[in-house]
């Protein structure tokens, strides 16, 4: 250990201002032409014509800051599976992996964590093809506001751990608005870059990584990027709760209390992961298709499906699910309404669904922290039983 569907149709989702490019290029709001339930999403790239006929915009990205009581600190590790090979680039050798940990800290201690790297934001530039006139360039996006601080002083006690897992495509910060926000309600949180499936995941040796099978070569099928996240979410918490040397604040981890949540094709790995691994307790799927659906009696542990009301993908995986399970949707949202994704779109100046970024946020820190809090620290939460005033886009299926 170094510490340093097969279903075609489901195109993959960019996370950050995933739909911006088709916004740019085609004039139209989020006019997606396939559910955002059936998609992991979809992507335009625009015109070099419109893009020098608009003007520039200033792009300023502030993500929410967190509601619990602690401060986010954050640490950036890196990890190394010497046990495996990189399945998607066999020839970079063992399977590398960089991990994002926010953990619950002291206020006032600790200097703003950066979005994410100069290298990381230039990969989404790039692979997104984004006009310069919207303002978002490799410096603007890299400095996005997270409320996260980089060695902030710890909070003393011992938390649960949860893993995420973002989207196809996607690099792991998009899920930094839900990472932040449960480290201030007292968890670890560990948001896994998975190597070679995204824009760029910056390594130990300082490089950024390419998206190896953005492109869909035909071999592809995502229950195999599924299982391949499975074990990576499996290495990781392997080295998060053995010997406590991958992180030197590993011992602010309860090893006994793990949960997983994940963006779409992240959910299908959250769920992918608890089938393999019983050490994960509870698990989220924020609007991800499965890959593969569940068998009956593979999930009996507690289980939470967050997404859109046009998901129409989920009947046989909620049949298959045991033990407490709850299925929520939300009105008016879209594919990126679980990420930090509609966010900055919107603060970039492109059209955004009919539930405004802000809720879709609220809402989504709300109940993946109320359904791990009950799960996790056997605290009830009031929010699941059913609908509530404060909530009424949120809708109980089941």
């Amino acid at each position: 250990m170094n510490t340093t569907s097969n279903r075609k149709r489901r195109i993959s989702a960019v996370a950050i201002l995933g739909l911006a490019a088709s916004v740019a290029a085609t004039g139209t709001g989020l006019a997606a032409t396939t559910p955002p339930s059936t998609v992991h999403a979809t992507t335009v790239h625009a015109t070099a014509a419109t893009a020098a006929a608009a003007p520039t915009r200033s792009f300023q990205g502030v993500l929410p800051a967190p509601t619990g009581p602690y401060a986010a600190g954050e640490d950036v590790i890196h990890l190394t599976d010497a046990s495996r090979p990189d399945p998607w680039v066999p020839s970079s050798g063992p399977r590398q992996l960089t991990v994002t940990m926010v953990y619950p800290a002291v206020p006032g201690t600790g200097t703003p964590a950066p979005y994410m790297t100069l290298g990381e934001a230039a990969g989404i530039v790039q692979r997104k093809n984004l006009p310069a006139s919207s303002g978002v360039t490799p410096q603007t996006l890299s400095s996005v506001t997270t409320h996260a601080f980089d060695g902030a002083r710890p909070q003393m006690g011992k938390y649960p751990l949860v893993v995420l897992s973002p989207a196809f495509e996607n690099p792991r910060m998009t899920l930094t608005s839900l990472a932040t926000d449960l480290a201030s309600h007292g968890y670890v949180v560990a948001l896994v870059g998975h190597t070679y499936e995204d824009s760029g995941e910056t390594l130990a040796n300082g490089q950024t990584s390419p998206c190896a099978i953005c492109d869909y070569p035909a071999w592809l099928d995502f229950d195999s990027v599924a299982s391949g996240r499975a074990l990576d979410a499996s290495y990781v918490i392997d080295q998060l709760t053995h010997g406590n040397t991958a992180w030197p604040l590993a011992h602010l981890i309860d090893k006994h209390e793990i949960g997983m949540a994940g963006h779409s094709i992240g959910g299908a790995a959250a769920a992918a992961t608890m089938i393999a691994d019983p050490r994960v307790r509870a698990g989220v799927n924020m609007d991800g298709t499965f890959h593969p659906e569940p068998m009956p009696g593979q999930i009996t542990r507690p289980f939470l499906m967050l997404g859109t009301a046009a998901n129409t993908d989920w009947e046989h995986p909620w049949a298959a699910l045991g033990g407490y399970k709850k299925w929520l949707t939300v009105t008016g949202a879209d594919h990126f309404s679980f990420s930090d994704g509609d966010l900055l779109q919107e603060q970039a100046g492109f059209p955004t669904p009919p539930l405004s970024p802000e809720r879709g946020t609220a809402i989504t820190r709300e109940y993946v922290t109320a359904f791990f809090d009950q799960t996790l620290k056997g605290t009830h939460s009031p929010l699941l039983d059913g609908p509530s005033p404060n909530n009424p886009e949120v809708l109980f299926q089941h």
